[in-house]
């Protein structure tokens, strides 16, 4: 479905980027694998999306710092020779109440999971343009549109990532270049593994297929939107969450 496609994943080294780039590589993408802080864990993503008979390589960047991502963009164009799909999902969380919240934990969460999210495609949609083709999937949350106490940094940085998809679908939809977002709901990641039993239950309680999500759940879905079946499709926020939001 995707073979030969030339893909950069953001946060592809642990989670649901993880699971995107092996999805994406077994599809027959040739990954890129973006990480900030674990060079070990992202060479590891990189080994399996070989033996899968695709090419990968890992390239370190900070998103929130543009001249980190530039260059990358610049490495990984010097390897791949083009660019066909940037997959938005780095992100961190700070949470905690507002009256507690320190100004860094919002400044940190919201220079990660939203100029991150600016920095990359604007670096990304030069190459894109050249070719009058591309497709851009970002990341967002269902935080980003029902709110949650102690994230609001979390939360308006995920609203605004909505917002940043849906202007981009307009100012690049005359070139061929397609920006969708996807709003997930509670995954199971190393960010839920704190979570209690009870606490879990809880969760469900809010969601009417009755299970938090699978990193895979999402991966199917960057699947599609990566794909030509999604070609009409743009602008738009698809919820994997299992019902909560609607």
């Amino acid at each position: 479905m995707l073979k030969d496609q030339r893909v950069l994943v953001t946060g592809g080294s642990r989670g649901i980027g993880k699971e995107v780039a092996l999805t994406l590589a077994n599809s027959g993408a040739n990954v890129g694998v973006n990480y900030c802080h674990s060079q070990k864990r992202a060479e590891s993503v990189v080994e399996k999306i070989k033996a899968l008979g695709s090419e990968a390589h890992a390239f370190r960047a900070d998103v929130s710092d543009s001249e980190q991502v530039k260059s990358m963009i610049e490495e990984f164009l010097s390897i791949f020779e083009g660019l066909d799909i940037l997959i938005n999902n780095a992100g961190i969380r700070a949470d905690n109440l507002l009256l507690r919240m320190k100004e860094e934990d919002w400044d940190k969460v919201l220079k990660t999971n939203l100029k991150g999210v600016y920095n990359c495609t604007r670096a990304a949609v030069k190459p894109m343009l050249k070719q009058k083709k591309g497709k851009i999937i970002n990341i967002s949350s269902v935080i980003g549109q029902v709110g949650n106490p102690g994230q609001a940094n979390y939360s308006a940085a995920k609203a605004g990532v909505i917002g940043f998809t849906k202007s981009m679908a307009k100012e690049l939809a005359s070139r061929g270049i397609t920006v969708n977002a996807l709003a997930p709901g509670y995954i199971v990641t190393d960010m839920t593994d704190g979570l209690s039993k009870k606490e879990v239950e809880r969760l469900k309680e809010n969601i009417p297929l009755d299970r938090l999500g699978n990193p895979e759940d999402v991966a199917w879905a960057v699947e599609f939107l990566s794909s030509d079946k999604s070609s009409y499709i743009t602008g738009q926020v698809l919820n994997v969450d299992g019902g909560m939001v609607m």
